[in-house]
C-alpha cells in the first residue's frame, strides 16, 4: 500500500506493488490528513530487493530512493524506531496487514518487531485490534497474541465494520 502513496507524491518506486487505480485515492487522503493536521506516517525507509525471492540481493533505502527495477519489500530499521516511537503516544492501535512481504522470512523481521512492540504498549493499557490473517499469523508467530486487546481474521470486514457498513450475520444481532 505505501508504494502507491509514494507514486501519488511523485517518489521513485521502482518496480514496488502499486494500485494505480488508486492513485487519486492517495492524493486525497494525503490531502485531507494535512488540512485535518493529522498525522499520516508514511516509512522513511524501505527494504528493496533485485527480486521477489528470499535469496534476492537487497539493500536498505530512503523511502524516496527507490532504484530502477528494484521493488520494495518491507519497512527498514528507521521506520520501525519512527512507528514504535509514535506507537508510545496512542490509545488505540488498529493493525491490519504487515509491514512488508511477511510470507518471506528475510522481509519478516519488521513486522515482528512492531508485533513485539504492540504486545508492550498492550500491556500497558493500550488498546490493540489486530485484523486481518497475515497480521494475526505474524503475533501468533512472535508469541504475543494472548496480550493483544482483540484478535480478527478478518481483516477487511473489521475495517468495514469500523466504517460504519452493515455486514451479514450475527454481527447484524449483536
Amino acid at each position: 500500500m505505501i508504494f502507491t502513496f509514494y507514486k501519488a507524491q511523485g517518489s521513485p518506486v521502482g518496480a514496488s506493488l502499486v494500485e494505480d487505480d488508486k492513485l487519486e485515492l492517495a492524493t486525497s487522503l494525503l490531502a485531507k490528513a494535512k488540512e485535518k493536521g493529522v498525522s499520516l506516517m508514511l516509512p522513511t525507509d524501505v527494504v528493496v530487493a533485485d527480486k521477489f525471492a528470499p535469496e534476492a540481493n537487497c539493500q536498505f533505502v530512503a523511502a524516496s530512493a527507490i532504484p530502477d527495477g528494484w521493488m520494495g519489500l518491507d519497512i527498514a530499521l528507521d521506520s520501525v524506531a519512527a512507528f514504535s516511537s509514535a506507537l508510545e503516544t496512542t490509545q488505540t492501535v488498529i493493525w491490519n496487514g504487515p509491514m512488508g512481504v511477511f510470507e518471506l522470512e528475510t522481509y519478516a523481521v519488521r513486522t515482528e518487531a512492531i508485533a513485539k512492540k504492540l504486545a508492550e504498549i498492550s500491556g500497558k493499557g493500550v488498546t490493540t485490534i489486530i485484523g486481518g490473517g497475515d497480521s494475526v499469523a505474524a503475533v501468533e508467530k512472535v508469541g504475543v497474541a494472548n496480550v493483544m486487546s482483540h484478535i480478527s481474521t478478518g481483516g477487511g470486514a473489521s475495517l468495514e465494520l469500523l466504517e460504519g457498513k452493515e455486514l451479514p450475520g450475527a454481527l447484524d444481532e449483536a
